[in-house]
């Protein structure tokens, strides 16, 4: 409550003169909230609330620059000291409500074409030693959530011999290919529950994280998602949507769909395990539980993906080990 009574103040000195109603817009899974100004003369502006003892609002605004090619929120205030921010109004529908309300798929299609399109222009606007590489340290750090947070907090179980054996046997295979992928600006969380409905184009949110680093990254984040889930033969003809797109405007993706859609698979299993880790943690060192129910869908991800590859057998069977091969339903907790 503290830190909104100083927003509205801080948006007094840069608003003076003016009327305005202040009501909680969003709250995103780190320590930032969103607030929507709306002035009697009908404006709106959203307004970032970041505790600076907590983060920084540098990275945001370095990435709101150099992501200037795509549609997203452009900065109208900002006191970094404060942490506090002014942002133009997108409005407050994201895709996912979109496609919740309408629970159709070809409505849903349309809508991840046009994400698709801003992800080509986005990919193809890349440029190296910009942004912070994606490399094997922090694909390892985020890896190691699984078995620090998902295994250990939410199974309770720690890894035994053989299952680290299996364990170790996954990094090793996994990580190099990834590694070895073409690389551009990864968004990072490009999600359908960051893109939003606006005029033109789609509004594009929550970019502070980006780096530079695998083609396929923000495609399976897309396409995998954690509250939306689609059959695989619907994901699977975007997947070729995308890379016909890509090829189309030039970006480093195989002549081959096949090796592709490998691409896309094995970058989705190191993004599946990460997340499994970041919802077990965020409910068991955060409290914050809207997230735990979600984490079946992606072990379900992880165990259809790690069966289709002989390189990927150990994580099988350690997935199979630990919460057995029966296809899980989401919702539910362990």
């Amino acid at each position: 409550m503290q830190r909104q009574t100083e927003l509205k103040n801080w948006l007094e000195t840069v608003y003076p003169n003016r009327i305005f109603e202040l009501s909680f817009a969003a709250a995103d899974a780190d320590f930032r909230r969103y607030f929507r100004a709306a002035f009697s003369d009908g404006g709106t502006v959203v307004c970032m609330d970041a505790p600076p003892d907590k983060m920084s609002v540098a990275p945001y605004l370095k990435v709101q620059k150099l992501f200037d090619m795509i549609n997203v929120p452009q900065v109208l205030h900002v006191d970094e000291k404060l942490g506090f921010m002014v942002l133009n109004d997108l409005g407050n529908t994201t895709f996912l409500t979109a496609m919740q309300q309408t629970d159709n798929e070809l409505a849903d299609k349309a809508l991840l074409l046009e994400a698709i399109d801003e992800l080509v222009v986005l990919q193809k606007n890349s440029r190296p030693g910009l942004l912070p590489e994606y490399d094997r340290e922090v694909m390892l750090r985020e890896i190691n959530l699984f078995p620090e947070w998902f295994v250990a907090k939410e199974l309770g179980k720690t890894l035994n011999f053989k299952q680290r054996e299996w364990w170790n046997q996954t990094v090793e295979a996994l990580l190099p290919p990834l590694l070895a992928q073409p690389q551009v600006y990864v968004h990072r969380d490009y999600i359908v529950r960051n893109l939003m409905l606006a005029e033109g184009r789609p509004g594009v949110l929550d970019f502070q994280d980006a780096l530079y680093g695998p083609i396929a990254y923000d495609l399976v984040s897309l396409l995998r998602d954690a509250f939306i889930e689609w059959e695989e033969e619907f994901v699977l003809d975007l997947v070729i949507r995308y890379w016909e797109k890509a090829r189309a405007a030039g970006l480093p993706v195989p002549e081959q769909f096949d090796e592709f859609y490998r691409w896309f698979e094995w970058m989705g299993v190191q993004r599946h395990l990460k997340v499994a880790g970041i919802f077990a943690r965020l409910y068991y060192r955060d409290g914050k539980d809207k997230y735990r129910p979600e984490i079946p869908r992606f072990l379900n991800y992880l165990r259809r993906a790690s069966r289709r590859y002989h390189d990927l057998a150990p994580l099988y069977a350690l997935l199979v080990d630990l919460v057995g091969d029966e296809e899980l339903e989401t919702g539910f907790t362990f």
